[in-house]
């Protein structure tokens, strides 16, 4: 019999799996799809020989979250593979923001506001375990770094406010700012986007935006490698329709959705709390398409063939009225497009002289419209010639998300809208957002703090409180990973 069942199989699922099974604990994790990983799969989803992530794609926070740093990817087979340029972003007229991994590089190339760019982001790279430790907590502590703390606020609340123009005197590095800020699915001049922005900026400048080798399977692979190795199991192709099914077990972790949890349990649950979940907000959504290509994006702007993620949008102005849009609910004449070219360091993603290219467009919330005539269209822009290179394509609209991720109500990649109030209160108002009305059961997805981006932290924070408030384990889950499996009883 399980002393812990884990429903879902992402990496904040599989993160906490992996911890509470290092208490010596009999875990085993249930996932719906017939692959476990959630959001971090592979797939050939165009053509033999071409591997294509599902969904996320670059993994910054991978690299460097409490979590994966003590977990160690590395040690566990996964080769993190680092592009040179972290992120690019095109304008027209053959000109591009370009976010070198080093520093002094990126502010060099941005002529007069390459001493603003510094300026921002130099106290927060010397920083950054601070800055990650602030943005990857619960929300519920003061955090160890106050200084940095209050570095990274006072910007976030500049980047979030009208003042955002303030430092910048030209187009480039406020354009290549927001392409991050967008990544949000909000429009990018609010405070959520802002610290996005600042937490994401400062990782480029530090390990960088890494593509794991192979694709973004291999972590979740390492995970039930280091689970199984344990004790644990992951059982495929099961799906839970009712909480009661594990009434046995101590502890139930849920890497779902709000919805997903009134769905099995909403008989088990108060009505008032079932009222706030069901007044959950799901945000702007994601339709993804994925190229299989005879060659590389001919990009036209020198620096965007080696950058591992290219944000296609525009200007500053351009990246408003597109989020804009779908936050009211319209698609965009011309979407914010975001783009990932992992042959730039892995060659394993398709047959020789072949590339996979990875993107999304923001659209509204259920949306059923394949965009992928307006995503090249975007692309075009920047790149001339890249409509020849199709070989094949794959579409997955918004309303066809939850079809392969039942966590992406209506197409929501970050399984809730990103406003500050489910910023701070994910999924309801309460002093422990992981704990449920339901005695030990609890939720670890991106629905709950530190909010979406693979890094296992939801899953991280929610296995403390399962540890101590169910086994009365009070190690600390980083000193579980960081030594051999540890038996409690």
């Amino acid at each position: 019999m399980a002393d812990v069942v884990v429903v879902g199989s992402g990496p904040n699922g599989l993160a906490a799996a992996v911890i509470l099974a290092r208490a010596g604990l009999a875990v085993e994790v249930y996932e719906a799809e017939d692959t476990a990983g959630g959001g971090s799969r592979t797939a050939e989803l165009t053509l033999p020989g071409y591997r294509h992530d599902v969904c996320a794609g670059a993994h910054p926070m991978a690299a460097a979250s409490p979590f994966f740093r003590a977990f160690d990817l590395p040690a566990h087979g996964v080769e993190l593979l680092a592009p040179e340029v972290s992120y690019a972003h095109p304008l027209d007229g053959g000109v591009a923001g370009l976010a070198w991994r080093d520093l002094e590089r990126t502010v060099e190339a941005l002529g007069p506001d390459g001493p603003t760019w510094r300026k921002l982001f130099a106290p927060l790279v010397r920083h950054w375990p601070d800055v990650v430790d602030i943005a990857m907590s619960d929300l519920r502590r003061v955090p160890p770094g106050l200084a940095t703390a209050i570095r990274f606020g006072l910007r976030t609340v500049e980047q979030g406010s009208p003042l955002w123009d303030i430092r910048f005197r030209e187009q480039v590095a406020p354009a290549l700012l927001t392409g991050i800020a967008t990544h949000a699915i909000i429009p990018p001049r609010a405070i959520t986007a802002a610290g996005a922005a600042l937490l994401l900026g400062t990782l480029a400048h530090v390990g960088g935006w890494v593509i794991p080798r192979g694709g973004s399977q291999a972590i979740p692979d390492a995970l039930i490698a280091e689970l199984e190795r344990l004790g644990g199991r992951v059982h495929t192709g099961h799906r839970v329709d009712s909480i009661d099914e594990f009434a046995d077990a101590r502890a139930v972790l849920l890497d779902l959705a709000p919805a997903e949890l009134l769905r099995i349990a909403e008989h088990r649950l108060p009505a008032r709390y079932a009222k706030r979940l069901r007044r959950f907000r799901y945000g702007g959504a994601a339709c993804k398409i994925d190229f299989a290509l005879s060659g590389p994006v001919p990009w036209q702007a020198e620096g965007c063939a080696p950058a591992g993620t290219v944000h296609v949008i525009g200007t500053r102005a351009e990246a408003m009225a597109a989020e804009h849009a779908v936050a009211m609910g319209r698609h965009a004449e011309r979407p914010y497009v975001l783009s990932i070219q992992p042959g730039v360091v892995d060659s394993t993603r398709a047959p020789a002289g072949g590339h996979t290219f990875y993107t999304y467009a923001h659209v509204p919330n259920g949306s059923t419209r394949d965009v992928s005539e307006d995503v090249i269209a975007q692309v075009e822009r920047f790149a001339p010639g890249f409509r020849d290179l199709i070989v094949a394509r794959n579409v997955i609209t918004a309303a066809e998300m939850p079809s392969h991720n039942a966590n992406y109500i209506g197409g929501d990649i970050s399984a809730g809208a990103m406003t500050l109030r489910q910023f701070a209160f994910r999924p309801a108002p309460r002093w422990n957002p992981y704990a449920t009305p339901i005695p030990g059961v609890y939720l670890c997805s991106s629905a709950t703090p530190p909010g979406p981006g693979v890094h296992g932290m939801s899953g991280l924070h929610a296995a403390r409180h399962a540890l101590r408030e169910r086994f009365t384990i009070r190690t600390d889950p980083l000193d579980l990973l960081r030594t051999p499996a540890f038996q409690h009883r």
